[in-house]
């Protein structure tokens, strides 16, 4: 059974809460919390395998209630918020940068078909974060974590050795140069891309385009959170507005990311791939179609395989593919199934993708 430990100050959303978690024979609601003082006395008696943490709640709030647990007794945080200002939002990130592992929207009752898919998504969510490692994030400090159960780990080659296979030459950051650098994450996305963003100065000489999957509704607030923690400019991408060095263009909800050989935002309206619309793999496909070998396109921490057949294409333009390693992953899917797919240039940790971005945009 999954141990979960609910934290909301609203009755009504708490006992809705707890029904949709419960109403799944492997979870287990140990314990409930109406503010953040007793959601952290709550978690540090009960250890729960997971916390479900609103946002706004009475004496301590969802972000500090996230940040004493990460430093006291961490384990697993879902934040579940309403996302209905922009403080908000930032709070919401914010808990993430702190330690939390995933963002969800409030669920609503009701709601249809529709509001079931949700409610469905909700949970496996939940789930899938309970069987996250964490470990002790003392303020400012950067946590490490792993998932159980990952891929079997890949031989990761070093530095300056990015072979795709023996019969090939050497190809190092010094013979490159990319004009376009395209990057794909999922669950444990948002702090990745912070930290990578945040470690590129201004003046960057490539625009940067992204698709993140993440709860429809937090992109703009995400677009908004990271342009104040980067110095490089980052928005939503607009359709046929001009790429510009020292600029993120993030994909909106419910609209696939593409680039045109003018070097031009374009939108693809169409279906989901690989379950996701914005998708990694239409936007690396675009890109190399674009691009051709002037671009490095990084695929990081996240759930499941998007991202895969659209490197594919960046390896046969004659691209450059970095992936996230799994230490450093939080979800070792989508970089996992790259590198086992045979498509990957080299495996980087976190803190250093940053570093050799620029040694390949120069």
């Amino acid at each position: 059974m999954i141990r979960v430990l609910v934290a909301e100050d609203s009755q009504a959303a708490r006992l809705l809460l707890v029904s949709m978690l419960e109403a799944d024979p492997d979870i287990e609601v140990v314990g409930e919390g109406g503010d953040g003082e007793a959601a952290v006395a709550a978690a540090k008696r009960l250890r729960p395998d997971v916390v479900t943490m609103d946002i706004h709640m009475p004496r301590l709030d969802g972000l500090e209630a996230t940040a004493r647990i990460m430093n006291e007794a961490p384990m697993p945080i879902v934040v579940v918020s309403a996302a209905v200002s922009a403080r908000d939002v930032a709070s919401t990130f914010d808990a993430l940068k702190a330690g939390a592992l995933a963002a969800l929207p409030k669920p609503v009752a009701g709601g249809g078909a529709a509001g079931e898919e949700e409610r469905q998504g909700f949970v496996a969510i939940v789930k899938a974060m309970s069987r996250v490692k964490v470990v002790r994030r003392w303020s400012g400090a950067f946590a490490t974590v792993g998932a159980r159960g990952a891929p079997p780990k890949q031989q990761d080659r070093p530095v300056g050795d990015e072979v795709r296979n023996p019969s090939t030459a050497p190809i190092t950051p010094s013979t490159r140069r990319a004009t376009l650098v395209a990057i794909a994450a999922s669950t444990g996305g948002p702090t990745a891309l912070q930290e990578v963003l945040s470690g590129l100065p201004g003046s960057f000489a490539a625009p940067v385009v992204v698709v993140q999957h993440i709860a429809k509704g937090f992109i703009p607030g995400f677009a908004s959170w990271l342009d104040g923690e980067c110095e490089l400019r980052v928005k939503l991408a607009e359709p046929d507005e001009p790429l510009v060095a020292g600029t993120v263009y993030i994909a909106p909800d419910d609209r696939h990311l593409g680039v045109t050989p003018a070097r031009r935002i374009k939108e693809i309206e169409g279906k989901p791939v690989n379950g996701f619309c914005p998708s990694a793999s239409v936007l690396f496909e675009s890109a190399a179609d674009a691009y051709g070998d002037s671009l490095a396109a990084v695929i990081m921490t996240g759930m499941g395989s998007d991202g895969v057949s659209g490197l594919r294409r960046v390896i046969g333009k004659g691209g450059y593919v970095i992936a996230q390693d799994e230490a450093s992953s939080l979800i070792y899917g989508m970089p996992g199934e790259a590198v086992a797919a045979g498509v990957v240039d080299i495996s980087l940790p976190l803190n250093l993708i940053s570093t050799y971005l620029q040694k390949l945009v120069r």
